[in-house]
This record gives C-alpha cells, structure tokens and sequence, in this order.
C-alpha cells in the first residue's frame, strides 16, 4: 500500500471519529436523529471536501429531517471539526444518505423469513 493511500485512510478514520463524537454530543438540533451515525468519511486529497456518509435507524420522515438538520448545522459542525482536528485544510463537508445498514436489515429479515418457511415446510413433509 502507497503512504499516501495510507495516510488518506487515516485522515478518512480520523475525521470520521471526531464528526461522529460532535454530532452526538455537540450538535442540539431537535431533527437530528439519536439514532444515526457516521459510516463512512472520503476526504479529497487536498482537504477541500469531505464527504460524509451517515446512516439513520427510523422510517423516511428521520431521515429526511436528519440530513435536513445536518446540512443545516454544517458550518457548525466544520468549526468544531477545525477545533478539534490540526488539518491543513477544513474540509466543507457533504452529507450523503447512507442506507446500506437499512438495506442489511432489511436482507436480514427476508432470510429468517425464508429460512422459517423452510423450517416449516420441513416439518410439514416429516409428519
């Protein structure tokens, strides 16, 4: 792996981590889910732009107003991020809806479904 790639990788983590422990403990926007999380952070090579994964636990209204919160309270949590973090550059950041947790839960339950239906039919056939 080159040193850069593995430096991209920990800026990525790092910020990640700080984004993830200010929006749950700095940030007091009501629409802001308690339930969603940071899943992932690409920061652009020079540091200009940071984009920010983030996944919500609910139905599509907290998804909506979370990213609604979040897009409104960015310079915010960019301030906050300058604080925290020595970076060359702050990066602007851009929130993204990130649904694949959803997607595997989802996955999840149409597996237990299908494997109940197996079971089921099983013991049908063994009786």
């Amino acid at each position: 792996m080159k040193r850069s790639n593995i430096k991209s990788t920990k800026t990525n983590e790092e910020v990640r981590r700080v984004l993830a422990e200010i929006i749950r403990s700095d940030v007091k926007d009501p629409r802001i889910s308690s339930m969603c999380s940071v899943v992932s952070v690409d920061v652009t090579r020079d540091l200009k732009l940071a984009k920010v994964y983030i996944s919500v636990l609910g139905d599509e209204a907290a998804v909506e107003n979370t990213m609604k919160g979040l897009k409104s309270s960015a310079g915010f949590i960019r301030n906050r991020l300058a604080q925290r973090l020595n970076l060359r550059n702050t990066p602007e950041l851009n929130f993204v809806s990130d649904q694949s947790i959803a997607y595997g839960v989802s996955m999840t339950k149409k597996i237990d479904e299908v494997m109940e239906e197996i079971h089921k039919r099983d013991e049908e056939e063994e009786a």
